[in-house]
């Protein structure tokens, strides 16, 4: 089996930019933000009144400029959704972009200023800001990880534990912090976890043998990857010809142990135990890709405010 080379590495994974991006599924997103937050859309039985009864006390020719700025460090993620946001809410809000996504601002920066009539500003106020610091939140964790694997040959990687209808934005969100992006959905990769492979017999050699003719057969574009949870699962996969192992939840003595066995011959993939604590042991093992659903799924929202200016 020839050595892996940086060409097939390179094209097991990629970095999402805004303009890969769908709009028409963002503009849905948005939609129904505004629709639960001023129409209760949300509840079974709607309110008696809807609407933004407390901005709508201000006159209404009435205008604002305030400004979009952090509170704390962090990396910024969701400036070029601002504008989406905005229009939805009034065509007449203007959003002029200070910071652009992926930039690691201090406490204080600015990051947009938004101008317009007050009353629909301050009613769009809290869905620019959920949707802002939701995905500074994921590009400031992402960060984190990422500057953890900065001297080292190995990527980080995100996975498919987003929130339904986000995958997209979070998946830029992991982008902008310097995240890998992969498994945009089931629809890319054929992935080889132990039911499917049950599903080929009870013979785990040609259980894997079997699964990986069919996938070459029915998917000859599609990379195959399998997941191992024991290290003498390996020379299965290894002689199926895999072009990706996942060593799920290894102890790092084995994953050592794989990374030799495997000698290039295939893809690697950490998974399992990724934390900022184990991330400087799991790097030294040499392994293309550390993958964590933890980007998304155990990143804080961070702290921006929206400031009326005088």
């Amino acid at each position: 089996m020839p050595a892996i080379t940086k060409e097939i590495v390179d094209s097991c994974c990629q970095q999402i930019h805004w303009g890969d991006l769908a709009l028409e599924p963002i503009q849905q997103l948005i939609q129904l933000a505004i629709a639960e937050d001023t129409l209760g859309s949300s509840l079974a039985q709607s309110p008696r009144s809807t609407g933004d009864p407390t901005s709508q006390l201000l006159p209404s020719d009435q205008t604002l400029a305030a400004t979009l700025r952090t509170r704390e460090p962090l990396t910024v993620c969701g400036v070029a959704l601002l504008p989406l946001v905005a229009e939805a809410f009034d065509p007449r809000l203007a959003v002029n972009a200070i910071a652009n996504d992926g930039d690691t601002l201090s406490a204080g920066s600015p990051i947009a200023t938004l101008t317009g009539p007050a009353q629909n500003a301050l009613t769009a106020e809290r869905t620019l800001l959920n949707f802002l610091q939701r995905l500074s939140g994921i590009a400031t964790t992402t960060r984190a990880y990422a500057a953890a694997l900065e001297d080292s040959d190995t990527r980080l990687l995100d996975t498919r534990k987003t929130t339904p209808g986000y995958r997209g934005l979070e998946k830029f969100a992991v982008a902008c912090g310097g995240g890998w992006n992969h498994r945009i959905g089931l629809f890319d990769r054929v992935m080889l976890k132990d039911n499917h492979l049950a599903a080929f017999g009870s013979d785990f050699e040609a259980a894997t043998r079997a699964a990986v003719d069919a996938s070459r057969q029915r998917s000859p574009h599609l990379l195959v990857e399998m997941e191992v949870d024991r290290l003498d699962q390996i020379d299965a996969a290894l002689a199926a010809q895999v072009d990706i192992i996942l060593l799920d939840n290894f102890s790092l003595e084995d994953l050592a142990t794989a990374q030799r066995t495997i000698n290039h011959q295939a893809v690697t993939e950490i998974s399992g135990n990724v934390t900022l604590d184990t991330l400087p042991s799991l790097k030294t093992i040499g392994c293309d890709f550390i993958s964590t659903g933890a980007l998304v799924h155990k990143s804080v929202w961070v702290d921006i405010g929206l400031d009326w200016d005088q």
